[in-house]
């Protein structure tokens, strides 16, 4: 395997470990920004921009939207979209659940659709933001080290446990936290976490993560599995994307719109249906002082690449993939399909990013549902009702998605990347 796939795939597993939650991947997008000379904007206070810098705006410390204005005449915006979030399980109020006095469990609900069997007997933590009385103030935490573990039903007491077994969450997914009885030792150990005080804490939004580290694996390091690595990966790459694409190309503002909650449907103030992108985007009109007509003509000259991971042909189960399109992992950058528009690509928008990819020397391979199951959707047709741009869905072929361990191929973290800094230089 080639030294620059391997590094690719580095920093990506690094991006991944400092991101537990959708909070703290936009924490850690935003320090990368920062470090890049990216200014930061509040959506409370009145911009001003000025030509040839680069800014960004948070959004519920959830989602983020990075932008940079080109020196000259501006003719249209060349997006990147993709998501923070992935499934997992959220911690309810009152966590603690104690079972006959002797265990203490967490209790917790399904956030997105899951994968549930490989959650069992792995390492777990929780991570999240907690606010602070009066002021109200948020704090990120992570309590980073081995915390809890759902324990799977052995055989002997479950003879049908390899025939299929249906999971309730409430029932069969409570992690085990401590011996004997532990209420409230979840806020306690919060609380010192942050080193404040258990009375401080007004609120919190706290989730499991996997502990699990990524690995690169297979005969010739070809592939990597990590923790949510849909669509980490495509936040990642579409990031170092816009942080390496020359700003002397291209007269368009290259941006990059990550949002939360695509695993629920997006229907959230931060989420690819509500009005982010298209605020923003008004804003920097307003900023630059842009008549409806340029507005209009700005927005029609633009085009989104939807970026979200894909699945790769599956070895042990040919059968439930298309029979002729069958990307696979290390194939390059996926171009996704669907007669449905759940994704968006059209013969025009798949055409336009063919001819970039092709200029660049990008791979590239496309995906089809199997016809008979219904397929995922995703944030591109989503966020089509309040920017409406020619758009075409992307990602990397992956295995295992929703696996809180999922599986892609290191190459295409190189090649995700390159395809999309190609795109912002068109």
């Amino acid at each position: 395997m080639e030294q620059k796939f391997i590094e690719s795939t580095l920093g990506l597993m690094d991006f991944i470990a400092d991101s537990p939650s959708s909070f703290h991947a936009v924490q850690t997008v935003c320090s990368m920004l920062d470090n890049a000379g990216f200014k930061a904007l509040d959506e409370k206070e009145e911009w001003k921009l000025k030509a040839g810098s680069s800014y960004y705006t948070v959004r519920n410390s959830s989602a983020v939207i990075a932008f940079r204005l080109p020196k000259g005449d501006i003719s249209g915006y060349s997006i990147i979209s993709a998501h923070t979030d992935s499934p997992v399980f959220k911690i309810k109020e009152n966590p603690e659940i104690v079972a006959d006095g002797k265990y203490t469990t967490l209790n917790v609900e399904a956030y997105g659709g899951m994968l549930m069997a490989p959650w069992f007997d792995r390492p777990l933590s929780v991570a999240g933001r907690v606010f602070l009385k009066k002021t109200l103030k948020q704090v990120l935490v992570d309590i980073d080290r081995d915390l809890c573990l759902i324990p799977n039903l052995c055989i002997h007491q479950n003879r049908d446990a390899n025939k299929g077994y249906e999971y309730k969450v409430q029932k069969d997914l409570l992690p085990l936290i401590a011996q004997g009885d532990q209420k409230g030792s979840l806020n306690a150990l919060v609380a010192k976490t942050l080193d404040v005080s258990e009375k401080d804490i007004a609120d919190s939004e706290l989730y499991l993560y996997n502990r699990t580290p990524a690995r690169i694996w297979g005969l010739d390091n070809e592939f990597f599995s990590s923790p949510r690595i849909d669509d980490l990966m495509c936040a990642y790459c579409g990031l170092k994307a816009l942080l390496n694409a020359s700003d002397s190309k291209t007269s368009k503002i290259s941006m990059l719109a990550l949002f939360d909650n695509e695993e629920v449907g997006s229907s959230t103030k931060q989420g690819a249906a509500s009005d982010f992108l298209a605020t923003t985007a008004g804003r920097i009109a307003e900023a630059l002082k842009w008549s409806y007509q340029k507005q209009c003509a700005v927005k029609a000259s633009s085009f989104m690449l939807s970026a979200d991971n894909g699945h790769s042909f599956h070895p042990n189960r040919p059968e439930v993939c298309d029979p002729v399109n069958r990307p696979v992992m290390n194939g390059g950058v996926l171009i996704k399909y669907a007669g449905n528009q759940k994704y968006t690509t059209d013969a025009y928008s798949a055409a336009f990013l063919k001819d970039i990819l092709d200029k660049a020397n990008v791979p590239y391979q496309v995906y089809h549902n199997n016809s008979n199951f219904a397929g995922g959707s995703t944030l591109g047709n989503i966020s089509q009702t309040q920017f409406s741009v020619p758009t075409v869905d992307i990602g990397a072929a992956q295995l295992a998605m929703h696996s809180p361990y999922e599986t892609a191929g290191c190459c295409d973290t190189f090649y995700l990347t390159e395809g999309m800094t190609a795109f912002l230089e068109a």
